[in-house]
């Protein structure tokens, strides 16, 4: 973060505001040239402060309507049974983040799916998976109060 300067931080906050703006567009707003400006944008991302570009897809419009947070508590903790419950879980594409997180349990786990039927039987399926016996506790989500991605910068 210390080899960000100011007009490194606009271009970001711009540009998690709307990733599609040109750099022309972009130029303007921060105050420079768009030479100059497509110059730090490319620095940017190959110094992988922009790891990417992506549409938000309404979750509602695909019939992805449930939203899940799973605490997973392992009976059994060591270096290699964490990395064997990564690669389990990495395998998983409804999974959308996972966290070994400290605290009473280990891992918390987001889902978004169609329903409690899918829900029910994905769960059984990752808790057979995983290389140790495990505990869960799900959060059904009643309402999206704010869901956003943007970082706070500067």
């Amino acid at each position: 973060m210390s080899d960000l300067d100011k007009l490194d931080l606009k271009i970001l906050s711009q540009l998690q505001k709307n990733g599609r703006v040109s750099i022309t567009e972009l130029a303007e707003h921060i105050g420079l040239s768009a030479s100059a400006c497509a110059e730090r944008v490319r620095r940017l991302e190959r110094d992988k402060v922009i790891t990417g570009y992506h549409a938000r897809v309404s979750p509602t419009a695909v019939g992805k309507t449930l939203l899940v947070f799973v605490e997973i508590k392992l009976t059994t903790k060591s270096e290699e049974i964490f990395e064997r419950v990564k690669q389990e879980l990495l395998l998983v594409p409804e999974v959308m983040e996972c966290h070994l997180v400290s605290g009473e349990f280990d891992y918390l786990v987001k889902f978004r799916l169609r329903g409690m039927e899918e829900y029910r039987q994905l769960l059984g399926t990752i808790l057979k998976r995983l290389p140790v016996p495990a505990q869960s506790h799900s959060y059904v989500v009643m309402e999206e109060i704010k869901d956003d991605l943007s970082l706070q910068l500067g």
